[in-house]
């Protein structure tokens, strides 16, 4: 597949396409006129066309000896539907059928009484959520009656230990370990942290505070190869959260390295004294110049090319399994050089005016340069990472919910689903069953709550081997 060279401007009217188009049926197109018709269509197709999903070099850049990408097979329609779970979702609840306490099948209508009401084939279902195993619900039939003269329709009364929420107080009991997570991410050597907007319906709003917008916050914190992820969503950004998280770091701890993007809500404020080495997500940079390859190729394609180099080697230290000093030395030794004439050719592009500074190209590289201390940090700092993936991987999960979901409705029902994605995504980051975690986690809610250290995804089957121990023995 030959590489399309770029095509210059040309201003072209809307009637004079009619008049190319037109003059077509009778004779062949010049050449001026199938350049203007051709430029015309590739500029709709730019702007109706999807571009495509990979971010690699071999897309971006057209190589003719790349591989097709992954992924780039037909397209699949979405399936349909809203994303909520409706009562037939929860299959294993149990279901109580609440009769009409003043109607029953063939009465006379009490609102027009002339016709008589009717059973509906389907109640009204009402369901209500209780914390067990890990989450256990039970759906309330509701008889519905219909008059068949009217139309009105009757709804048995809701039992009144009920209750108005559909979540109650229960599942708070595996807050403890929660509590525990964010104690032990707090330890971590590396903090990754990044946010995105949620909504929240039902949320009150603090008097001397005039933010309207509200986020859910991705933590993922690293600590000798073990990963915790953690949700928090509000009306604190992620820098705010991250200062929460880092101020339970035990003082003898050196100070951890953050890993984020060069948004200035993701820094943490923190107490004279404390302080965070900062270090910034390569990733973004390089997509800054997969945005604008279209229109600069060239200048791109050296750019993604030397970062590309940068990956391969720190996937060979990976292979090699070096340590995070060695891991250092190695960056040193490939990497440095490349990114030091990466640094020569971005800073001669504008100090030589080779590129104009306003341009799309000109904006990506004044943003490398910008932020080229964080974007090097891999360079001068044991274990720091080169982007942000991993915490942008976590954060899919606050995404996806507010596809499927469109919204939280009270913040109190935000932070349920905050614990629960934090415990069930650092199970699957530790290689833990979530399920069955959650649910030996209800199990034993005493045990959780006298010494959460203990029950961790990480630990927690050593617990059930000595909880078994100590049953044996009685």
């Amino acid at each position: 597949m030959k590489k399309n060279p770029l095509r210059q401007r040309i201003e072209v009217k809307v009637e004079e396409l009619d008049r190319i188009i037109d003059g077509a049926k009778s004779a062949p197109l010049s050449e001026s006129d199938s350049e203007k018709l051709k430029t015309a269509l590739h500029a709709l197709a730019e702007r109706l066309l999807p571009r495509p999903k990979t971010e690699k070099t071999s897309s971006v850049s057209g190589d003719p000896d790349s591989a097709s990408p992954e992924g780039s097979g037909p397209r699949k329609d979405p399936p349909v539907g809203h994303g909520r779970n409706g009562a037939a979702a929860y299959r294993g609840a149990e279901k109580v059928e609440i009769a009409h306490s003043k109607l029953t099948h063939g009465d006379r209508c009490p609102d027009c009484s002339r016709g008589n009401v009717y059973t509906q084939k389907e109640p009204k279902a009402l369901v209500r959520i209780v914390g067990q195993a890990p989450l256990a619900a039970t759906i309330y039939e509701l008889e519905r009656l219909r008059c068949n003269t009217c139309g009105q329709v009757f709804i048995a009364e809701e039992p009144e230990a009920v209750g108005p929420e559909k979540y109650d107080e229960t599942a708070a009991l595996i807050q403890p370990a929660h509590e525990e997570l964010v104690r032990e991410a707090g330890q971590g050597e590396v903090l990754h942290n990044d946010d995105t907007s949620m909504r929240v319906l039902q949320m009150e709003r603090d008097p001397g505070d005039d933010r309207t917008g509200v986020f859910t916050t991705g933590i993922v914190s690293v600590a000798s190869g073990r990963k915790i992820a953690l949700y928090f969503t509000g009306r604190q950004h992620a820098g705010e959260n991250l200062a929460d998280v880092v101020r339970q770091r035990a003082p003898a701890l050196s100070w951890p390295i953050q890993m984020c993007d060069a948004l200035s809500r993701n820094a943490p404020k923190l107490s004279p004294g404390v302080e965070i080495l900062l270090a910034n997500c390569l990733a973004h940079g390089r997509r800054q110049f997969v945005e604008v390859a279209q229109n600069f190729p060239e200048q791109c394609r050296y750019v993604l090319e030397s970062l590309g180099s940068v990956y391969a080697h720190d996937a060979a230290a990976r292979e090699q399994k070096l340590s995070a000093q060695d891991r250092l030395q190695f960056h040193q030794q490939q990497s440095g050089p490349v990114m030091g004439e990466l640094h020569g050719w971005l800073k001669a592009q504008l100090a030589e005016k080779k590129t104009e500074p306003n341009s799309d190209l000109g904006k990506a590289i004044t943003y490398l340069l910008r932020h080229w201390k964080g974007l090097t940090a891999f360079l001068r700092e044991a274990g720091a990472p080169l982007d942000n993936n991993i915490c942008e991987r976590a954060l899919k999960r606050a995404v996806l919910h507010r596809k499927n979901a469109l919204f939280y409705k009270t913040l109190h029902g935000a932070e349920v689903g905050d614990v629960f994605m934090s415990l069930i995504h650092t199970c699957q980051l530790c290689g833990a069953n979530s399920f069955e975690y959650l649910t030996e986690l209800q199990r034993h809610a005493q045990e959780l709550a006298l010494n959460p250290a203990e029950w961790m995804p990480w630990n927690y089957r050593e617990a059930l081997a000595r909880s078994g121990e100590h049953a044996n023995a009685r």
